[in-house]
């Protein structure tokens, strides 16, 4: 499994494998297990859920960080990763955890998928 390097080239991969509507659901359920309400139609557009995955994590980070730091853990973003972003600007910030989360859930979804 490669990586995807951008968010359009996991959205490109997704589609390709038929897997984008998994990838949605995983999503929802980890935003579910996490009690933050947000969700996601299953045939939400890409473009669109790039957009509001971000405004989510831009509001977790600004107004409700414990709940933000508890979503990462559920999904299991790495630490190292995270740390590794520059939070001098928030909405940057938030844009980038927003891409570490989608290839997460990527993987879960990839792996799943070729072993099941």
């Amino acid at each position: 499994m490669q990586v995807p390097k951008t968010f359009d080239d996991l959205f490109d991969e997704a589609q390709q494998r038929d897997l984008y509507t998994k990838l949605v659901l995983q999503l929802n359920k980890d935003f579910h297990l996490a009690n933050i309400d947000v969700e996601f139609h299953e045939s939400i557009l890409p473009d669109s859920l790039k957009l509001i995955l971000h405004e989510a994590i831009y509001k977790l980070i600004q107004e409700k960080f414990a709940d933000y730091l508890n979503l990462l853990y559920i999904i299991d973003v790495s630490e190292k990763q995270i740390r590794e972003l520059n939070g001098d600007d928030m909405v940057a910030l938030a844009e980038a955890v927003s891409f570490l989360i989608l290839k997460r859930e990527w993987q879960k979804v990839w792996f799943k998928n070729k072993y099941s």
